[in-house]
């Protein structure tokens, strides 16, 4: 298939192209030409206003639900969101049934994954079942092709368990990723601790169950001499505890999610499911402070943390609904429109998340495979049902005014562009 892209503002930090305006072609899944103009035939044609080309990008926190609650979301649809978001890669944590937490399960996923547009790489389980107990067969995954190892959206609470990790993944230079939440604090928590769930009479999480648990797993890191990355912060003192220990040489990175830049706990006095995450919203100057920190460089990279969740699962009182919320289609306008520079978001989201996890960087450069992402920056669009892409439709973005709309990605010799 021959595709051409007209007149795109190419976004790559790392490319001799940044900044420019250039015809692209892409010939069987190659970039065959740059230049000013090309008027080579091409089956598929991509012309629009103010139109921008970046590598791929990539999100290093999602669940597809399968195998085991494909209800929710299933390694096609979950593929077919990320495109529509401008994902060309993404990172799967191991919360399926059965759990991602040894090589078969890890080929599983690859095998399933050939017959899509994006690439997927699986996180395998720190610990059998994620049940926090045993260490998973991490050596055999990794070989069978696990990117990195996590008990995904349940963060490992024994400390010794964590230190094995870390010393377990060191030779291989893996990386251990942590939700950081000491469960035994604010464990019937519903929301953040605070003003606003005392007036609306919810029980709290105190923020200090993250911070506690960033302290330590510092420490931890810093004794194995090992990677570890946080994600999902939310506290602006766990982003000092992690400035200071960058400085003092831990490896050690972290990732926020969007809503935490763009929701606090004053937008859950109306009672909206989709809302109850875990992270749970903080307050709204500790989001400012996230955002803040986030316009300043202080963050490595975004992750969606996009966990659907069946209509039944959110449909019901607060107290019974799941936590989390789909996120892949919207991280880019929410993104943008908290003020975020495209060229600061690209920057994390294609060459840091990559550089985390150790996977070579895609090129915009003449002869190299074409793992590409179009969007407009400054495009206004309403976020409407009917555009997501996803089984579950847990969105608290519907209705939603943004700016920054995705166009479409070319990647594995495909193309998918939203309508």
């Amino acid at each position: 298939m021959k595709i051409l892209i007209k007149q795109a503002k190419i976004i790559a930090p790392s490319s001799p192209f940044n900044g420019q305006i250039k015809d692209i072609f892409i010939s069987d899944g190659k970039i065959a030409a740059i230049a000013d103009s090309i008027n080579e035939k091409a089956d598929e044609i991509i012309a629009k206003d103010r139109l921008c080309v970046s590598v791929g990008w990539m999100d290093m926190f999602a669940d597809f639900a399968d195998p085991g609650f494909e209800q929710k979301e299933n390694i096609e649809s979950g593929a077919k969101a990320a495109a529509a978001g401008g994902f060309t890669d993404v990172m799967l944590i191991p919360n399926s049934q059965p759990v991602v937490d040894n090589k078969a399960q890890v080929e599983y996923i690859i095998q399933k994954a050939k017959q899509v547009a994006v690439n997927i790489h699986p996180i395998g389980a720190i610990s059998k079942k994620t049940d926090g107990n045993d260490l998973s067969e991490m050596y055999d995954m990794r070989q069978s092709g696990a990117l990195a190892f996590s008990d995904g959206i349940k963060p490992v609470q024994n400390a010794g368990l964590i230190l094995k990790a870390l010393q377990y993944v060191k030779p291989f230079d893996g990386t251990i990723i942590q939700i950081p939440d000491d469960t035994s604090i604010g464990a019937n928590g519903l929301m953040n601790e605070g003003i606003i769930s005392t007036q609306m009479g919810l029980p709290g999480k105190p923020i200090l169950a993250e911070e506690l648990m960033v302290a330590r797993d510092l420490k931890l890191a810093r004794y194995a001499d090992s990677k570890i990355h946080f994600t999902g912060i939310s506290s602006p003192k766990s982003l000092e505890y992690i400035k200071r220990s960058k400085e003092s040489g831990i490896k050690v990175s972290c990732s926020i999610t969007p809503y935490q830049v763009y929701f606090c706990d004053e937008d859950l006095q109306g009672y909206d499911t989709n809302l109850k995450l875990n992270p749970p919203l903080r307050t709204k100057e500790d989001m400012l402070a996230m955002r803040k920190a986030l316009l300043d460089g202080n963050i490595d990279c975004i992750a969606s943390h996009h966990l659907p969740q069946h209509w039944d699962n959110k449909v019901c009182e607060f107290e019974y609904a799941k936590p989390g919320m789909i996120a892949l289609e919207t991280m880019f306008a929410v993104l943008m429109s908290c003020g975020l520079p495209a060229q600061d978001f690209v920057q994390m989201q294609t060459i840091h998340v990559r550089t985390i996890f150790g996977l070579p960087i895609p090129e915009i450069k003449e002869g190299e495979t074409a793992s590409l992402t179009l969007f407009i920056p400054d495009a206004e669009f309403i976020f409407e049902e009917k555009m997501i892409q996803s089984k579950s439709k847990n969105s608290p973005f519907i209705g939603k005014q943004f700016r920054g709309k995705v166009i479409g990605i070319i990647n594995k010799s495909n193309i998918h562009l939203n309508n």
